[in-house]
């Protein structure tokens, strides 16, 4: 397993975080087996967990506190605040009323007095960026969180959360966990080089592009729909034209794999962690079995004419799909924010 500094945060991490979203209801319901899991990353080498207050409402943090019970100081632990998994008013979004909350709740389901890496898991524009910086400076102050980061922020906020820190004196987002993966290479574009620009240690989930990198979903062959596929069936319906070019790049993707005596999972995720500007890619393994293969990517070192050829297939900066699909700006959401006022056109 190799390490890397986390940003600027003097905090070393492996190159291959493990991800628990799949830990609990929507996943692997057994928190013996997930807690199995989670000893045998850490036994391999891997000192980076990354969770959320949502996976299963709260459940993925209950297990991974159950696995690191005896741990805690060894492992640098990470989860997510921003989406409700209650009901009720002012219990989502960056505001200091509700992060206040939230990280207590994580602290507590997680059995830890600190976070290292606290994160806003997306972004909230109907909160001033200036109080959810203010909080998050406030709690690292309080010696709950020891760093914080963002999730699926583009470059421009980014950039503006940025400037706000600098200007007001708040602690700067440390991170950001984009999604990146050899068929969602968009951030390649703004993302990756403003982190890079502004130190930011950056986290990349889905990297076998929402289980497209599997080796389980083929032209012409059955779909699994018991695993992820089963969240978004459309993402994977051959007869629709949209899914064609996914298809086709996998078919490609698969010969270059075996061209070099590797796996398809295994070369995705050694080219995510190929880019210089990414620190840790997320495996957020639903079984044993899965881990075992994803560790073993871990040893994998591509050379300049394998990810030339990933070039050809699926040309740098292009999404083969809508990489994040559970966040859109309002620029795009919001229709009077593309459309002037009818008296005015």
């Amino acid at each position: 397993m190799r390490y890397r500094m986390l940003g600027g945060t003097g905090i070393e991490v492996s190159t291959h975080c493990l991800g628990a979203m799949m830990f609990g209801a929507v996943g692997n319901p057994d928190h013996d087996d997930c807690v199995r899991i989670i000893h045998t990353a850490l036994d391999q080498g891997i000192n980076f967990v990354d969770t959320a207050d949502m996976y299963s409402a709260g459940e993925s943090e209950v297990i991974v506190g159950k696995a690191l019970k005896d741990r805690r100081d060894d492992v640098v632990l990470a989860t997510k605040v921003h989406f409700p998994f209650t009901e009720g008013r002012n219990r989502s979004g960056n505001s200091r009323r509700w992060i206040t909350r939230a990280v207590e709740d994580s602290l507590r389901r997680l059995g830890t007095d600190w976070i290292d890496l606290y994160q806003i898991h997306r972004p909230d524009h109907t909160t001033d960026i200036e109080e959810t910086l203010w909080v998050l400076s406030d709690l690292v102050s309080a010696g709950k969180i020891r760093a914080f980061g963002c999730s699926a922020f583009p470059a421009e906020d980014i950039v503006e959360a940025y400037h706000v820190s600098d200007r007001r004196g708040y602690g700067r987002f440390r991170t950001n966990q984009p999604p990146y993966s050899m068929m969602a290479r968009g951030i390649e574009r703004s993302v990756l080089p403003t982190c890079r620009r502004l130190g930011m240690g950056v986290l990349t989930y889905s990297p076998l592009a929402f289980g497209f990198l599997s080796g389980k979903v083929r032209k012409n062959q059955p779909l699994d729909l018991s695993a992820r596929a089963a969240l978004a069936p459309d993402r994977f319906d051959p007869a629709l034209p949209a899914n064609a070019a996914k298809y086709d790049a996998v078919e490609q993707l698969v010969e270059v794999a075996d061209g070099i005596g590797t796996t398809l999972p295994e070369l995705a995720l050694s080219f995510v962690t190929s880019h210089p500007a990414v620190t840790s890619v997320i495996s957020g393994p639903r079984t044993l079995e899965q881990l075992e293969g994803l560790i073993k990517a871990a040893d994998l070192t591509l050379d300049d004419k394998t990810l030339d050829r990933i070039d050809e297939i699926v040309p740098p900066g292009t999404d083969l799909y809508r990489a994040d699909a559970a966040w859109q700006p309002q620029s795009v959401t919001d229709v009077t924010q593309r459309r002037r006022p009818l008296s005015e056109r």
